[in-house]
């Protein structure tokens, strides 16, 4: 009887003590994707099954630059993806991967990835959060799997506190480090730059400037469509063939032969700091790039785009004044914000109890 009743006891107990103290609610601070002022809706809503917060982003930003996402702990995401050079690779053609190798394209740079439909150069990617899966796994790249980086990153006592104050149930598994990868990277907006000033009525153009902005709206603005500054489609823009790494475009993604060298076309925005450029990053100079147009193009291949036929007339004042318009396009908010710049070690207040 003795014993029933002190069972009783701690039952009640218990009971009694589940009532009165509650857990505290899992805390977040929800941030909202900025939409510039005549710039259309994004293509699509990346944070619509993934929330954007500030813990996410913490999180995805310690990920981003944490080399222990690859094989031998020398390439971050952040070794290919430099914020000065608006998160490209600055002056490399191809990118070093683990073991001496090399990728094979030029690294994009990564910004307003709300905006675009299908990522990397030949658009076989279509969702923000699967993106990294191509660079982390890749034999020339990180060359890591999800496995070994996921047994890192649960020994690591600031991962643990960073997963539990990004994600409500705290589990650190692949599906949560995509998606606090995904808020980092989307949240990396180019929209401040002397062009986006103008507009705003905030600076004026040079004399050059403007004349280049008319020269680039007659010439360029088809493909190159402001305010991104890329229409997002793909197209052969009459490259000579790189015999040495031959690269089929789109092709190798639809299998079909109308997009055989096709390629994204990539937006202009930051475009002075983000050379080499083309998908083989052959061209190292704005200047070459716009020779190409002038007198480059291989009018050959059946694939060619059709505003590209008959090439494009831009005169030699018209080169100086297209390049001095370019460089306006250059956001050096975007490539200084304090927000995106590697932490040695980033401390956030975490609720333990929930």
């Amino acid at each position: 009887m003795k014993i029933k009743i002190i069972i009783s006891l701690v039952v009640i107990v218990m009971l009694a003590t589940a009532f009165i103290y509650k857990a505290p609610p899992h805390k977040l601070t929800y941030l909202k994707l900025f939409i510039p002022k005549g710039w259309p809706k994004p293509a699509t809503d990346i944070f619509v099954t993934n929330p954007l917060t500030e813990e996410g982003f913490v999180l995805g930003k310690k990920l981003f630059y944490d080399g222990r996402l690859s094989k031998d702990g020398n390439f971050p995401c952040s070794s290919c993806h430099q914020q000065f050079a608006a998160f490209s690779t600055y002056g490399h053609d191809y990118s070093h991967g683990f073991n001496n190798s090399l990728t094979k394209r030029n690294a994009p740079g990564l910004f307003n990835l709300a905006w675009q439909k299908a990522m990397h150069w030949d658009g076989g990617i279509n969702n923000i959060e699967v993106q990294p899966l191509t660079p982390i796994t890749a034999p020339n790249e990180m060359a890591e799997t999800l496995f070994n980086i996921l047994i890192k990153l649960k020994v690591d006592t600031a991962y643990v506190r960073l997963f539990k104050a990004a994600f409500k149930d705290g589990v650190i598994n692949s599906q949560h480090m995509l998606k606090a990868l995904a808020q980092f990277t989307g949240s990396i907006q180019s929209y401040n730059s002397k062009y986006d000033k103008v507009k705003r009525g905030e600076d004026s153009f040079t004399v050059s400037e403007k004349m280049g902005y008319k020269t680039f709206l007659d010439k360029c603005n088809s493909c190159h469509t402001e305010p991104l500054f890329t229409d997002n489609s793909f197209r052969n823009n009459g490259l000579t063939l790189n015999f040495k790494l031959p690269d089929s475009g789109r092709m190798t993604i639809t299998g079909n032969p109308t997009d055989l060298y096709k390629f994204k076309v990539p937006s202009l925005r930051n475009c002075s700091v983000t050379l080499p450029y083309m998908h083989d990053g052959r061209m190292f100079s704005l200047g070459k790039v716009i020779d190409h147009y002038r007198k480059g193009i291989d009018t050959t291949q059946a694939t060619l785009d059709t505003l590209l036929k008959k090439g494009l007339f831009i005169s030699d004042q018209e080169r100086i004044d297209l390049l001095s318009f370019l460089y306006a396009l250059k956001d050096s908010e975007m490539l200084r914000d304090p927000r995106f710049i590697q932490a040695n070690d980033i401390l956030l207040p975490v609720n333990y109890d929930h």
